[in-house]
């Protein structure tokens, strides 16, 4: 596909999340499934191997075969892709940014190597190199706030300023890229957009298109068009995951847990709520109460029928 820039990088970007079977291995045909379902769905894009796509349990090679599933079928459906080349080890995520780049995605998404935190020279090292190995492919850095190495204004602004090929970065909120809102594509976490849409924030790799991709989308759009309504739906939003998923957290689910229970809440797909081992799963059985609440908090986020199973 063509290459993004700052400029096209924008909107609502699902993450492709992994149905895993009880033997921890990636369940195929209910990922292709999910996949076609949320390249209908009116997303701006789909991306690999984030947080919630649990880059983090992948082999090489089950990383290269999703992106090659991933890159034929966005193709196929029109629908813009970038391929995530994160691991904590920069010589691994070297090699999946050139494998990826092979596939020519809109971007490729990164993040620093994370096994000991990097000094700002070494930051600017790291991203360098990932962009060398691209091929031209454009990067997107993606900075968590559990990563070791937390970027703040400044060492954001060198990489700015040192690494022309970086058109966008996620960030947990605005307030640590908005000076670059004119320079790079700032995404930040999804129920926070409709506030920091306004800003600068260019979209999100969104946790509420797990909950539900084309409900995500319709919100994006009355953030244009009915700004106070987009606000006051993120307050509900907010109000949900606080009394609802911030728990979850609190009992020691992990982040891509909860975004499979988000996905389960919505019922869009049979993605399940199982995680890869070692990591422990959200009881289904918890399922339909909270996705009784979350109808009662923002019904106009779940107005498709809900699929069961």
């Amino acid at each position: 596909m063509q290459a993004l820039d700052s400029g096209t990088l924008s909107g609502i970007w699902a993450s492709v999340l992994l149905p895993v079977g009880p033997d921890d291995a990636i369940d195929v045909p209910r990922l292709r499934a999910a996949l076609d379902t949320v390249l209908g769905s009116g997303v701006h894009g789909v991306y690999t191997n984030g947080t919630a796509g649990e880059f983090f349990t992948l082999t090489e090679a089950e990383c290269d075969e999703l992106h090659t599933l991933v890159a034929e079928r966005a193709t196929a459906a029109g629908v813009p892709f970038q391929l995530g080349a994160s691991h904590p080890s920069a010589q691994l995520s070297l090699g999946r940014v050139r494998r990826a780049a092979a596939l020519r995605p809109g971007a490729i998404q990164v993040v620093l190597p994370d096994w000991l935190p990097l000094r700002p020279d070494e930051v600017v090292d790291a991203v360098r190199g990932l962009a060398d190995a691209a091929d031209g492919v454009p990067l997107v850095l993606y900075n968590p706030p559990y990563a070791k190495t937390q970027l703040g204004p400044e060492l954001l602004g060198r990489l700015a300023d040192e690494v022309p090929e970086l058109i966008g970065v996620k960030v947990p909120g605005i307030a640590v890229a908005r000076h670059l809102a004119d320079r790079l594509a700032v995404f930040v976490a999804g129920h926070t957009l409709a506030s920091a849409i306004a800003e600068g924030a260019a979209g999100s790799y969104s946790n509420v298109a797990c909950l539900s991709p084309s409900g995500a989308v319709r919100w994006y759009e009355s953030m244009r068009a009915d700004p106070a309504s987009a606000l006051d739906l993120e307050r509900r939003l907010r109000a949900f995951l606080d009394e609802h998923i911030v728990p979850l957290a609190e009992e020691g689910y992990c982040d891509p847990a909860l975004d499979k229970t988000l996905a389960a809440i919505g019922g869009w797909a049979g993605l399940g709520t199982r995680v890869r081992w070692p990591h422990r799963s959200v009881p289904p059985e918890r399922i339909p109460a909270l996705r009784a609440a979350a109808a009662a908090a923002v019904p106009e986020l779940l107005a498709e029928p809900v699929a069961r199973g």
